[in-house]
């Protein structure tokens, strides 16, 4: 038996993962233990959960695998310096202590925090592996996924050299294709334009992306933007590559993304302040890179089939979290089959290099599909009455477990919230009857923290850590954003909604169950706009009432669907269910029980903090329920808006 500790961190987004013999038992991000959002330090919270998760200690592991190597990401920074020389010496002056200090001694690093979390000196230590990130990246959408061979695309902004791979994956084996390397990057752009849009990097990508819709789609500023984009920044090859002209550019020796003075003279709009207002330049200029980002996706795409003739492909880094290109690629029909790794981004590279040594290392085969299939036929015969796949299987089957892979609770835990806070609730017998009335408090207009099972994989709640709402109410996003969420009014919101009923919402012809795919509202829902809508402003267009689900329905008719699975969540199918009996509709809004500025909930007590400091109206942690209006009055001794990052 094979025991493997995939770990990644010192950059952001740190996390662990355990796997064994090939199974992944548990996987987590670091901020969520920690409560410090994009949490880049040693995941030591991570590394004790899964191992807990095993009954194991880390002595008991045979691998630790680090998601990168940090040796020749040290060559590429010095080799840039060097190229870029004699600019970026504050930087290099800035970085180079804490690399000769710290990160140069990896090894060394990785050991003193594993024997704290021992609490003693390993007598013997297991083997220390270094996967190159776009591998651990290319792995982690490969070996989970469904297919038993697929063209593999990686994407983000940067690892040591590679910024982009096309690989093939085939039984164990990951062959790389072609690469393109530092300092040409599509992640890199994207987040150098999402700083020039006022958005943090590393975490405001996906802001700039749901700001994109805004902008006029045939505009004459938008194609003016794009034009100046693919002139001057960007020149965009018929493979999918780029090439940037670094004139423009300040990341490779600098500290920052971009050159300002060059940038407000080519677009003739300055530099948008965070918590600003956001105008129509600003829109149109996300959508104009937004669609080149799109155009290199999908010419990458036909790359990789042109290259590997697979059917199938998979996708990780940070830039496969774009679903919206996501969306098109899959429309675009190049490939009949579309997996992603749910934590696309960073953190996963520590499931993708425990599962790189389990495969690579130590040459350990894969499970086949059509042995899972074989297995889950056999499972029926021995299972008649459990539950079952049903629904699209090929293409849903994989290895993630739903990505529900971190810590549970029972209502054992939850109940030490009356002792620690004087918390009121309700306790159910019957969870069918929880459901049922859970329903019905969503479908008055209530706004509702679902805390069930396991947390979830990656940055989206997908129903075990989830603020939920009534799609049909027009007032749900405001009220969601504003008051809930604390964060930008123009944020949209996802549906999540049942398997079997997606093709009656939404023209996807596919599941999504980790909401990494958008797709059209159908036109049958769909309300006739007024005139003149595309030149409203901002929040006039926002707030119109665009479909018979106005809450999940973004200003281009779109929706960032997740399918909810039976065999995976029954609690959230479940529920789901009741509120179509109620409604007619299969379908709920769900957002990630959080506020701007924290991680996701993990805990019973990070979940009643969070509903107790919002307007929620109702929060369900297994089969307690909580009213609001039943709870004492609430003193935490930390300051709540201090604890804001404004990302």
């Amino acid at each position: 038996m094979k025991k493997i500790l995939g770990i990644s961190a010192f950059y952001h987004d740190s996390a662990a993962a355990l796997v064994i013999d090939g199974n992944i038992v548990a996987a987590a991000q670091e901020e969520r233990f920690s409560r410090r959002k994009h949490d880049p330090s040693f995941p030591a919270g991570a590394v004790r959960y899964v191992l807990s998760e095993a009954g194991i200690g880390i002595s008991d592991i045979d691998v630790i695998a680090f998601y990168d190597k940090p040796y020749i990401k040290f060559e590429r920074l010095l080799e840039s310096y060097h190229a870029f020389a004699p600019s970026g010496l504050k930087s290099f002056l800035a970085s180079m202590p804490v690399w000769i200090k710290e990160k140069l001694f990896m090894k060394r690093n990785i050991w003193a925090e594993v024997e704290k979390i021992n609490q003693a000196q390993l007598k013997k230590r297991p083997a220390l592996l270094f996967p190159e990130h776009h591998l651990s990246h290319a792995a982690s959408a490969f070996y989970p996924s469904p297919f038993d061979e697929a063209a593999i695309l990686t994407i983000d902004g940067v690892g040591e050299w590679a910024t982009t791979t096309l690989s093939h994956g085939e039984g164990n084996s990951i062959t790389n294709l072609r690469e393109l390397a530092f300092p040409h990057s599509i992640g890199l752009l994207y987040s150098a334009f999402t700083a020039y849009c006022g958005f943090k990097v590393n975490s405001g990508e996906y802001k700039l992306m749901g700001l994109a819709p805004y902008g006029h789609l045939n505009g004459e500023e938008k194609k003016r933007y794009k034009e100046l984009i693919l002139e001057h920044l960007v020149d965009l090859k018929s493979d999918g590559s780029m090439l940037l002209n670094m004139d423009y550019f300040d990341y490779a020796t600098g500290l920052q993304m971009f050159k300002s003075a060059k940038w407000e003279a080519l677009f003739a709009i300055a530099p948008r302040l965070p918590e600003s207002e956001l105008n129509q330049k600003y829109m149109d200029l996300a959508l104009a890179l937004q669609e080149i980002t799109e155009e290199s996706v999908i010419r990458l795409a036909k790359t990789a089939k042109t290259l590997t003739g697979s059917r199938n492909l998979v996708m990780a880094g940070g830039v496969a979290l774009n679903c919206v290109a996501n969306g098109k690629l899959l429309n675009s029909k190049i490939f009949d089959n579309i997996w992603i790794q749910p934590a696309a981004g960073d953190a996963g590279g520590a499931v993708g290099s425990a599962l790189a040594a389990y495969h690579i290392w130590y040459d350990l085969p894969r499970t086949s599909a059509a042995t899972a299939e074989q297995e889950e036929k056999q499972h029926r015969l021995q299972h008649p009455d459990g539950e079952q796949q049903d629904y699209n299987q090929s293409r849903f089957r994989d290895k993630m477990h739903g990505s529900y892979l971190g810590p549970q609770f029972s209502d054992r835990d939850a109940a030490v919230l009356k002792y620690r806070y004087g918390a009121v609730a309700e306790s159910y017998e019957n969870f069918n009857n929880l459901c049922a009335d859970t329903a019905r408090y969503l479908a008055e207009n209530s706004v509702v923290g679902w805390f069930q099972g396991r947390m979830e994989w990656g940055p989206r709640a997908l129903g075990n850590r989830s603020i939920l709402a009534d799609p049909r109410n027009p007032e749900t996003q405001k009220r969601l954003n504003l008051k809930i969420k604390y964060r930008e009014g123009f944020r949209p919101f996802a549906p999540s909604v049942l398997a079997e009923d997606v093709n009656s919402y939404f023209d996807i012809g596919s599941v999504s169950p980790y909401m990494l795919l958008v797709a059209p509202v159908k036109e049958s829902l769909r309300m006739e706009e007024p005139p003149g809508y595309s030149e409203f402003a901002l929040y006039k267009r926002l707030y119109h009432i665009r479909s018979l689900i106005p809450a999940v329905t973004h200003v281009d008719y779109s929706a960032r669907i997740q399918t909810v699975h039976k065999e995976t969540n029954r609690r959230y199918w479940e529920l789901i269910s009741e509120f179509k009996k109620l409604t007619g509709i299969g379908l709920v809004v769900n957002t990630s029980f959080n506020v701007r500025g924290e991680p996701i909930v993990c805990t019973p007590e990070d979940a009643y903090r969070c509903f107790m400091r919002t307007q929620m109206d109702i929060l369900v942690i297994g089969n307690l329920l909580f009213f609001k209006k039943d709870q004492p009055e609430f003193h935490d001794s930390e300051v709540w808006q201090e604890r804001f990052e404004l990302d």
